[in-house]
């Protein structure tokens, strides 16, 4: 394994393989919140039959926090990070932000993406979702709370689900001055927010092979939105899984077979 700290562009870690160059690679692509850990269950079903590139989005777990966001700057990075990895031919997977950025760079980069795989978001703009979650993390007083359970009890006044509680305290951590920190970047993905939830992209974005994965109790991912990625994405098929939006953390087993079947005839 080999680890990387991409100077300003964003943090990979690239999961090696013995005779890993003559391997196609996969590029893993967390959500809002996120890091590269969590995709990790995807990670370690193809990492011995692929090269896995996981990465850290800007403003996200080990990458350089940005001023301002667009999916062009997200994109860019990624490419930067492929580039820098030497890939030029590779599977590109996202999940929910993790998958829009994963169709931009597959609408900018097409020559080099062999297939692209979407976890269950879709290119449109979406309403506002994380009001509870916005209030949760900004209960949390980082210069007063002594352990990880303080920010936890915090958390809980307005986000109720422990597994989201769960997700989000992942990212929580003390630096060497030992003060409590985020490694995502909480103020600039809140001012940022509108634009997160935009898609600014229309006609023809990709028409290499693709795969949208929806999880069956999630509203992210609609039979209303097929009309708009069918025009996106010609050659685009889909599947549903009995799960929800973290179809690959609910349902990983149902979610690899998924798309082991996809990429053995793509």
């Amino acid at each position: 394994m080999q680890t990387l700290a991409l100077n300003s562009v964003i943090h990979g870690v690239q999961h090696d393989v013995e005779n890993s160059s003559n391997k196609q690679t996969i590029v893993l692509i967390h959500g809002l919140f996120g890091n590269l850990d969590n995709l990790s269950m995807i990670r370690r079903h193809f990492e011995n039959d692929y090269q896995i590139l996981s990465i850290d989005l800007p403003d996200h777990g080990l990458s350089p926090h940005t001023k301002t966001f667009s999916f062009e700057i997200y994109a860019n990075s990624v490419i930067a990070c492929l580039k820098l990895h030497g890939l030029a031919n590779v599977i590109l997977l996202g999940h929910s932000l993790g998958g829009k950025v994963a169709m931009a760079v597959a609408h900018k980069i097409p020559h080099i993406v062999n297939a692209l795989v979407v976890l269950d978001i879709a290119p449109v703009a979406y309403s506002p979702r994380h009001h509870e979650v916005f209030a949760g993390l900004n209960n949390i007083d980082l210069t007063s709370i002594s352990s990880r359970k303080d920010a936890q009890v915090a958390l809980a006044e307005h986000v109720l689900d422990a597994g989201t509680q769960a997700f989000l305290l992942k990212s929580l951590y003390q630096n060497t001055d030992k003060q409590w920190s985020w490694r995502f970047n909480l103020a600039g993905i809140q001012k940022n927010y509108a634009l997160l939830s935009d898609w600014q992209y229309s006609g023809e974005l990709y028409s290499g092979n693709t795969l949208f994965i929806k999880g069956a109790d999630s509203d992210y991912l609609l039979a209303e939105h097929q009309s708009v990625i069918s025009p996106m994405f010609p050659n685009a098929k889909a599947k549903i899984v009995q799960a929800g939006h973290w179809l690959h953390a609910q349902k990983p087993q149902i979610v690899n077979s998924v798309i082991t079947n996809f990429l053995r005839v793509n």
